[in-house]
């Protein structure tokens, strides 16, 4: 491992699931993002010998994870959409020759006539499965693609099967299990945990602005902002521009060609922000993106956590914001409703908006909360919005009572704007209209300011007390638990309807790199390695982090190496890289003393 991988000690779960492979067994392993899912297939297939097979739906990632096991000296090839003519033949010679110990497809091309039997013919050994969730009806990302993986297995004579995902609760492997395997696999659950992540959500307010005031905390970071739609990716990605920021847009809608393009540069390059679709999601095996944020809210805890999932992958200190309005959830749920999912499945989705959106207005640790989702328990992360500045919680019945009799008496018919005007005492042409200048609600709630009552109408709606009915107009309505606050008979806490989180989340935390490198010495030095990396990385066409990892160059500006033997040591440093590189980066620390 260390003479092809760099890497001498395992991450937590992969040294069980590993043996578990090696010895033959079918397995379905439920590994967070960045706990090193596919060294538990890739390190099999060159130690055993024979093809392995990796389907994945992420292309990018596919092509990602081909370029760096190529750099390590790994023969591998892809069939993808993404894959010009030339090099599918190229690969597809190679399969026919049985010189490829990996082959990664795209779900699509499992379809290809003949696939089987060429795969029997080149030695198939395993069939690894990556975002197995997508094999399950419960799972976040349903691709009936999927479904022919079994059929292939079939027909290509039974081959092992090992299934991985970061996200799929009992019901979803239930299903997996079901559905991919002939016979019962071994399961591994190896926790959902992301402690590097710091975890935040702010409500939306002035949008772009935040997002702004966030990237712009990340000079030179590389980074995600997940947006709602095409023109939302278009516009975010132009305005950040005029900010001076390394900023692009990243969607369905463009070809294929501008798609490769940018996602060359935004693998390839440091400090690259990309706005992209949430819909479309991005499959970026990019160890080093520093931060991702959500614009809009996402589908589901189960995508939320996905896309997060992008992050801090290389083990390093990363950040996440989340912004969210009552607005995105009311989308959401036209959305749900208005697809041509069965009654069950529109049920399903309800239940995951429902559990984002008490995410989003925890009134605890996040990490807690979404790790409780999963049915992982945590004590208090201390890395999350909610832990930096623990709200002091209140008794906000007599909050919610106000804010509940507004709706009851304008007669459930009205949405916020309105049922806020009622409370403050503003005395819109709507309000006059209607009379509800007259009621006795009208202005019991002048103590506020707008912001404050969104702030409790958002957590009263997080708590199940108040509801937006899904074919109704945009009208609020007491829910039978919110009847029980507004007569007195239950209570409610909330936090202080004074919600300012969104303007401390954009503070800028110091990666491991500053932590770890003390002195201005070993500091200048870890910058030279930086842009040595970066020069070798261009000549090459390859992705920085292909050539050394980030902490890779930290362990070299602490440690200091002068010979070949001890740079053997340092972390990431395998018997290829050292012969390519070692020579060039030793030169390079004698130089700098």
């Amino acid at each position: 491992m260390a003479e092809l991988f760099g890497f001498r000690d395992f991450r937590p779960g992969q040294a069980e699931i590993l043996e578990a492979v090696l010895a033959g067994e079918d397995v379905l392993a439920v590994m967070p993002t960045g706990r090193g899912k596919s060294l538990c297939y890739q390190l099999p297939a060159v130690v055993r010998g024979g093809l392995t097979l990796v389907v994945s739906p992420l292309i990018a990632l596919m092509r990602d994870q081909v370029s760096a096991l190529q750099a390590n000296g790994i023969e591998a090839g892809s069939l993808t959409s993404a894959d010009d003519p030339a090099s599918r033949e190229q690969t597809w010679d190679r399969l026919d020759a049985g010189t490829l110990r990996l082959l990664y497809l795209a779900p699509e091309r499992l379809a290809v006539p003949g696939l089987a039997e060429r795969l029997g013919r080149a030695g198939l050994t395993m069939i690894a499965v990556d975002e197995a969730h997508c094999v399950s009806q419960w799972g976040h990302d349903f691709r009936p693609e999927y479904l022919r993986i079994a059929e292939l297995a079939e027909m290509a004579g039974r081959p092992q099967i090992a299934a991985f995902t970061a996200t799929a609760d009992a019901a979803a492997r239930r299903d997996i299990a079901q559905r991919l395997f002939t016979r019962a696999p071994r399961e591994f659950v190896a926790g959902f945990d992301r402690p590097n992540l710091h975890l935040a959500v702010a409500a939306k307010r002035s949008g772009f602005h935040q997002v702004r005031d966030f990237v712009k905390a990340r000079p030179e970071r590389s980074g995600i902002v997940y947006c709602a739609s095409r023109k939302a990716c278009e516009d975010y990605a132009e305005r950040l521009q005029a900010e001076d920021v390394d900023a692009l847009a990243y969607h369905a809608g463009l070809d294929g060609a501008s798609r490769g393009e940018r996602q060359d540069r935004f693998v390839k390059e440091e400090g690259v922000v990309m706005c992209a679709t949430v819909a479309f999601g991005m499959g970026v095996d990019k160890p080093d993106v520093r931060y991702v944020v959500h614009a809009a809210l996402p589908k589901s805890m189960e995508a939320y956590y996905q896309e997060i999932g992008r992050a801090g992958r290389d083990g390093d200190p990363a950040d996440t914001l989340m912004l969210w309005s009552l607005g995105d959830a009311a989308l959401r749920r036209r959305q749900i409703a208005e697809s041509e999912a069965d009654d069950a499945r529109k049920a399903m989705e309800l239940r995951r908006l429902g559990a984002l959106i008490a995410y989003c207005e925890a009134p605890r640790c996040r990490r807690q909360t979404l790790l409780a989702y999963f049915g992982d328990r945590a004590e208090p992360c201390g890395n999350c919005d909610l832990c930096d500045d623990p709200p002091a919680l209140i008794d906000g019945t007599v909050l919610a009572q106000k804010a509940m009799s507004a709706i009851a008496r304008t007669g459930q018919r009205f949405g916020l704007e309105h049922l806020v005007s009622v409370l403050r005492g503003v005395n819109t042409d709507k309000v006059a209209a209607r009379g509800h200048d007259r009621l006795p609600t009208f202005g019991i709630g002048d103590d506020l300011s707008k912001d404050q009552w969104m702030s409790v109408f958002r957590q009263l709606f997080a708590a199940g007390a108040i509801d937006q009915p899904i074919d109704g107009h945009g009208e609020w309505v007491i829910t039978p638990e919110g009847k029980e606050i507004l007569f007195g008979k239950a209570g409610i806490e909330l936090r202080p309807p004074e919600d300012k989180r969104g303007a401390r989340v954009a503070r800028h935390r110091p990666s491991d790199a500053s932590e770890a490198l003390t002195s201005g010495r070993d500091r200048d030095l870890y910058e030279a390695l930086r842009r040595l990396r970066g020069e070798l990385a261009r000549e090459s066409g390859k992705p920085a982090y292909t050539v050394f990892a980030d902490r890779t160059l930290i362990d070299m500006a602490l440690t200091r190496p002068s010979s070949r033997e001890e740079m053997a040591q340092v972390f990431g440093v395998g018997a290829r890289k050292l012969e390519r590189y070692g020579d060039l980066f030793l030169d390079l620390i004698a130089r700098e003393g």
